[in-house]
């Protein structure tokens, strides 16, 4: 994301101007916005004009606008925000008190006006304009006929391709039409890497199947670059691990990123680590049980006693429209970092994100046992 402007005070008022120029910062842009702060943007709407011999014509015209947030919606398929309330920015054609609804989209400018820049929304504007924090992990899940091509960022994990063959039965007379299919699918899965891996941003592709179909993938997308002078993927090949998933679907990405010898190789990344982090948790859970906890009132207990060595929580949290609310995680944050713990902010766009959501959003490793706390109501 494009910084342009910043004027605020940390834990004060300000604003700032941003261009969102990735998907990843569009979900930036969607935790930054709270209820209650402002949001300018240029946007389009319909407007009624008279005309001369006494008809009506309806045109399209760009008007600023600043919208006093009321809600916010993120449409993870179209990649877009949508951001309602009321107009605040005196205008022919949108009255002042008036609702409106702005869209946000990639490469338009906007600026945040907010109360309150407390630690949180900074730590999220910073990692937004760093630019190295792009999608560090690609992970092609496999199987025959069938590959989706998952890119996974620091706060989402985006489906950039799905390739769909048609591939028949290996045997008889069938078996030339089963070598032909298969070597199309594959055509089609290499021309999807080519397109969306770029090894200046990926640091590691793993590509997933049940069986021998990521063998036989890689196989064929190590002859192809050595036949077609594919420089990038010859001299980046070591970047290629092989895993095994149940299926080519989305929802094996989980299984991938938990195997040992997959999380060896990915361990710098983010994704990595909130898999490893979560993978610790719940490990501590099975066997050393009064040193976790989940939930909202056992995690502040433990935080009373000075008692978390790691917190994990979802970015959802943040994104509560009550802002005690959302302040109260916040200054739960910053203090257990202030007494030298470990925080762990999860996507809620991310498969481990996802899994922290279903223990209510936030748990902790503790430095001691609190074996009380099981008599403590949730």
């Amino acid at each position: 994301m494009k910084l342009v402007r910043r004027d605020l005070v940390r834990g004060g008022p300000g604003s700032v101007k941003v261009i969102p120029e990735e998907d990843d910062d569009m979900w930036h842009v969607y935790n930054l916005i709270s209820v209650g702060d402002s949001v300018q943007a240029v946007t389009v709407r319909k407007v009624i004009r008279d005309l001369a011999h006494g008809g009506r014509d309806t045109e399209r015209v760009k008007l600023k606008l600043e919208i006093k947030v009321e809600n916010v919606d993120y449409d993870k398929e179209g990649q877009v925000l949508r951001i309602r309330g009321k107009n605040i920015l005196e205008n022919e054609h949108v009255k002042i008190g008036q609702f409106h609804t702005l869209e946000i989209e990639s490469h338009r400018p906007l600026l945040l006006r907010k109360d309150i820049w407390d630690s949180v929304a900074l730590d999220i504007l910073k990692q937004a304009c760093d630019p190295t924090a792009s999608a560090d992990l690609a992970v092609f899940l496999m199987q025959e006929g069938l590959a989706h091509l998952l890119l996974v960022g620091r706060s989402i994990t985006t489906t950039r391709a799905r390739i769909e063959t048609s591939i028949p039965r290996k045997h008889g007379p069938a078996v030339a039409g089963y070598e032909s299919a298969l070597k199309k699918f594959f055509e089609n899965v290499l021309q999807a890497f080519l397109k969306n891996i770029d090894f200046q941003v990926v640091r590691c592709v793993v590509i997933a199947s049940p069986g021998f179909t990521k063998d036989q993938f890689r196989d064929y997308l190590l002859l192809e670059a050595e036949r077609r002078g594919l420089r990038s993927i010859i001299e980046n090949k070591s970047r290629l691990v092989l895993a095994h998933s149940t299926s080519g679907y989305k929802h094996s990405l989980k299984e991938v990123l938990d195997a040992p010898a997959v999380m060896s190789l990915i361990k710098d990344t983010k994704a990595a680590q909130e898999v490893r982090a979560l993978k610790d948790f719940f490990s501590m859970l099975s066997n050393d049980a009064a040193r976790a906890c989940y939930g909202p009132k056992h995690v502040e207990v433990a935080h009373e006693r000075l008692a978390i060595q790691t917190l994990l929580i979802t970015d959802n949290l943040f994104r509560n429209s009550d802002v005690a609310t959302r302040q109260k995680y916040v200054k739960l944050v910053e203090s257990v970092k202030d007494i030298g713990g470990t925080v762990h902010i999860f996507s809620s766009m991310h498969v481990s994100g996802e899994q922290l959501e279903q223990l209510t959003g936030v748990a902790a490793i503790l430095r001691f046992p609190l074996p009380d706390l099981e008599d403590i109501e949730m």
